[in-house]
C-alpha cells in the first residue's frame, strides 16, 4: 500500500514538473516568435466587433476593394504586402486580418465558417459603408461566397484567388476530427502540440511545397512575418487550428455558388495542384464564373508574380 501512495506521488510531482518545463518552453516560443514585432499595429486600426478586435489596414481613394487573406493560423494582411500600395492608386483599399489570425483578436471559441460570414457582412456594413469589389484568397474564398448569397446588396465583384474545392467542403465534424480538436485545446500539452505543427521549419515547408512555385523567392521576412502570426497572442491560434482540424470551418457552397448573380472571378496558379480541375467545377455549377490562370505562380500569387496579379486584377476589377 505504502509503494502504491509513493509511486502514485512521484508520478504526480514527475507530471507536476513536465508541466511546469512544457510550460515554460512554450513561453519561450511564443516570446521570441514576436521578437522582431513584423506585424506592428496601431490602436486606431481596429474595428470592435462583437467576438473580438478586427485588425484592418486601409489606403488610398476611390471604390472599396476589400482583401481577405486564406483561412490559415499563419496568415494575415501581410499576405497583400506586394500589391496593397498599387491597388490603392484605384480603388480605398482595406485588408483585414481575420478573427484568430494575425493582429486580430484570438478569442478561445470554435470558429466556423459562417462565423466569418457574419464578419465579413458586418465589416462591409459598419466600416466600408457601401457596395464593396473582394479579392480573397485559398479556404476563405467559401465563406466570401456564403456572405455574397446572404446579402448580396453588400457585394459587388469577387475575385477568388485557388479556391477551395467544393467537394472538400461538405466533410462534417467526425469522432476522429473532434479527436483532434480537443488535443489541440488542452491547456500546456496541446499549446506545445501547436508550437510543433507551426514551427519555422514547417513554416518554410509550406512555402517550399504548397505556396510557391520557385522556392528561391522565400525570403526570411516571409518565414519570420507568417511564423510570428502564428504565435501572437500566446498560441491562442491553435483555437482557430483546432477548429480548423475539427472540420467547423467546413460548410457547404454549392447552392450559394449556383444562385449568386455577381461577377465571379477565378485565378489559379499554373502549379496549383488540381487548379484546373477545381475552377472547372465552379464554372460547372455557374456558368457564368470567369477562369484564369497566371504562369510561374502556385497558391499566392499576389505575393510571388505581383506584376502579373496586378495586371490581371485590373482587367476584371
Amino acid at each position: 500500500m505504502r509503494k502504491n501512495k509513493h509511486k502514485l506521488l512521484t508520478i504526480s510531482i514527475l507530471f507536476t514538473l513536465a508541466t511546469g518545463v512544457i510550460y515554460v518552453i512554450n513561453r519561450i516560443i511564443f516570446a521570441t516568435a514576436a521578437l522582431k514585432n513584423l506585424l506592428h499595429s496601431s490602436a486606431k486600426n481596429f474595428y470592435n466587433w462583437r467576438f473580438g478586435n478586427i485588425y484592418y489596414q486601409k489606403k488610398g481613394s476611390g471604390s472599396p476593394l476589400l482583401l481577405i487573406h486564406d483561412l490559415t493560423v499563419y496568415s494575415s494582411a501581410y499576405e497583400w504586402n506586394q500589391v496593397i500600395d498599387e491597388l490603392a492608386k484605384q480603388h480605398t483599399v482595406y485588408a483585414v486580418d481575420l478573427l484568430g489570425c494575425g493582429r486580430s483578436e484570438k478569442p478561445k471559441i470554435t470558429y466556423t465558417n459562417y462565423l466569418y460570414v457574419q464578419l465579413v457582412c458586418d465589416f462591409i456594413k459598419n466600416v466600408i459603408h457601401e457596395k464593396t469589389d473582394i479579392a480573397v484568397c485559398g479556404y476563405s474564398a467559401s465563406f466570401v461566397l456564403l456572405a455574397c448569397h446572404s446579402e448580396p446588396d453588400l457585394f459587388g465583384k469577387l475575385l477568388l484567388i485557388n479556391p477551395p474545392a467544393p467537394a472538400s467542403l461538405n466533410k462534417a465534424p467526425g469522432k476522429r476530427s473532434k479527436l483532434y480538436k480537443f488535443l489541440l485545446e488542452i491547456p500546456v500539452f496541446g499549446t506545445l502540440i501547436y508550437n510543433m505543427k507551426s514551427s519555422q521549419s514547417n513554416v518554410q515547408l509550406l512555402f517550399t511545397e504548397k505556396y510557391l512555385y520557385n522556392p528561391f523567392h522565400i525570403t526570411p521576412e516571409l518565414i519570420d512575418t507568417y511564423y510570428e502570426a502564428a504565435h501572437k497572442d500566446f498560441g491562442h491560434s491553435k483555437f482557430l487550428l483546432s477548429s480548423i482540424c475539427g472540420l467547423y470551418t467546413n460548410n457547404n457552397i454549392t447552392h450559394a455558388l449556383k444562385n449568386i448573380n455577381q461577377s465571379i472571378v477565378i485565378l489559379t496558379g499554373e502549379a496549383e495542384p488540381d487548379g484546373k480541375e477545381i475552377a472547372h467545377t465552379y464554372t460547372e455549377l455557374n456558368p457564368a464564373v470567369e477562369t484564369c490562370t497566371l504562369k510561374r505562380a502556385k497558391h499566392l500569387p499576389q505575393l510571388e508574380t505581383s506584376e502579373d496579379f496586378l495586371e490581371t486584377l485590373n482587367i476584371y476589377l
